[in-house]
């Protein structure tokens, strides 16, 4: 079982910068490959961001460049930087865990994301 709590949100202006973080509560976290996903007002809710357990990362070509995703294993955090923000990156992000051998999955609560000016 993990718990993830995630921080960071808020109101930014076009171009700027904003970063994420997940908490995770739970035993093994380097053993969870961790995502985050966004959802915009009246849309279906898009990866933007992976990390492996192994480290590896992956990016949709909407965010890459733009955004990076990392971990810290030794304080149970998964973190988002996100740069060059557009008004089409608000939505409310959440933060998802994957055992890495399938099966168990857990969501985070949300943090809102506003990019306006």
């Amino acid at each position: 079982q993990v718990q993830l709590v995630e921080s960071g949100g808020g109101l930014v202006q076009p171009g700027g910068s904003l970063r994420l973080s997940c908490a995770a509560a739970g035993n093994s976290f380097n053993l969870y490959n961790m995502d985050w996903y966004r959802q915009a007002p009246g849309k279906q809710r898009e990866l933007v961001a992976t990390i492996l357990s192994s480290g590896t990362t992956n990016y949709p070509d909407s965010v890459k460049g733009r955004f990076t995703i990392s971990r810290d294993n030794a304080k149970n955090t998964v973190y988002l930087q996100m740069n060059s923000l557009r008004p089409d990156d608000t939505g409310v992000y959440y933060c998802h865990a994957r055992w890495v051998a399938g099966g168990s999955a857990y969501w985070g609560q949300g943090t809102q994301v506003t990019v306006s000016s």
